[in-house]
């Protein structure tokens, strides 16, 4: 089955369901897949969106080799993807003879990184986030490469805006931001020198039911946690519209690479979304702070010129997270960490 808007569930009742409906295509997907040729490899797949997007992959091109690299430290994301009929090769990023020893893909999606703990070991965050993209793209200089960046390489910006365009200066606070705009910066150079076709995925906030923006202010109505509005403002996206997205990208790569913003085309208000789970739930969310006139926030304009309006929209993440929440369903343990304003993670 097509993932349309028509065909969307009511409700999702179980990971099975919910990996399910994210490995599942649209008909634009297909087609876009169908306009570039060759093996697709994803670097870094075993990360929260990773093997989703690698099944999606593979349910929307059957006949493509679909090949997702990581170390693997769980081998259970293995046999998930073998399941799936993705192919599987360990590796260590930070290796560079492992690196040029991977297979030549046509395609690479590049989503390895480090985020939550950068700030930990400052090192090994700027080696994953810069010293790696700078390996791999000296290794595939002749394949098309989606790199996935975020959207908090961006100054803050007023909430009563648009949000930050692609045409703005990265001029972020903190080193994880910062490490993200030398991955952008090592993807670009050695995209002018060889000129590798790409796409710099600037993405905030992809969520589904286990982790993300909603699922953390769900959660926080729900048991009654304060919720901090200080940074008052967020737009987000389904994972599934995020992993298609990213996918649709290699159809559209630039030579040079360029940047393009992905996330949900609507500037929301945390206190808002606070006060709707709050209506579902039967209980007043508790709010502390006074939101601040400056957010993270992007301008999806040219995403939605590509590919349309998302094909879950809010009022839908809303309700399945709602029911998922109140369910006590699986959570990945990982708040986004959205409301932090230093950039410190």
């Amino acid at each position: 089955m097509l993932l349309t808007r028509q065909t969307l569930p009511k409700t999702i009742p179980d990971i099975a369901a919910l990996d399910d409906l994210l490995c599942r295509p649209t008909q634009a997907l297909i087609d876009d897949l169908k306009k570039v040729e060759g093996d697709i490899m994803i670097l870094g797949v075993a990360g929260k969106m990773g093997p989703t997007l690698a099944g999606l992959a593979k349910a929307a091109a059957p006949e493509r080799r679909v090949i997702g690299v990581a170390r693997f430290s769980d081998p259970d994301v293995k046999d998930w993807l073998h399941a799936r009929g993705v192919e599987t090769i360990n590796c260590d990023l930070l290796d560079e003879a492992a690196i040029k020893a991977l297979p030549k893909a046509p395609n690479i999606v590049f989503m390895a990184g480090r985020k939550f703990g950068a700030e930990g070991d400052l090192s090994l965050t700027w080696a994953m986030n810069a010293h790696v993209p700078a390996l791999v793209a000296q290794a595939f200089p002749s394949s098309r490469i989606v790199a996935f960046s975020t959207g908090c390489v961006y100054p803050f910006v007023p909430v009563d805006g648009k949000g930050s365009t692609e045409d703005m200066a990265p001029n972020p606070p903190g080193e994880y931001a910062q490490s993200c705009v030398g991955r952008e910066r090592m993807f670009e150079y050695f995209s002018h020198r060889f000129s590798t076709p790409g796409r710099l995925f600037r993405l905030n906030y992809a969520i589904d039911m286990r982790y993300g923006v909603l699922h953390d202010i769900a959660i926080k109505v729900l048991s009654g946690t304060p919720i901090d509005v200080s940074l008052g403002h967020v737009n987000f996206i389904w994972q599934g519209d995020a992993s298609a997205q990213a996918l649709r990208c290699l159809a559209h790569c630039t030579a040079p690479t360029s940047p393009i913003n992905i996330s949900g085309h609507e500037i929301l208000a945390v206190r808002d979304l606070a006060q709707k789970f709050g209506a579902r739930f039967g209980r007043a969310p508790v709010l502390t702070g006074t939101e601040e006139p400056t957010a993270w926030l992007t301008d999806t304009s040219k995403a939605v010129e590509l590919f349309g309006l998302p094909v879950v929209d809010t009022e839908q993440l809303i309700a399945w997270t709602a029911d998922w929440v109140s369910r006590a369903m699986p959570s990945l343990g990982k708040p986004t960490k959205y409301e932090v304003r230093d950039g410190r993670y």
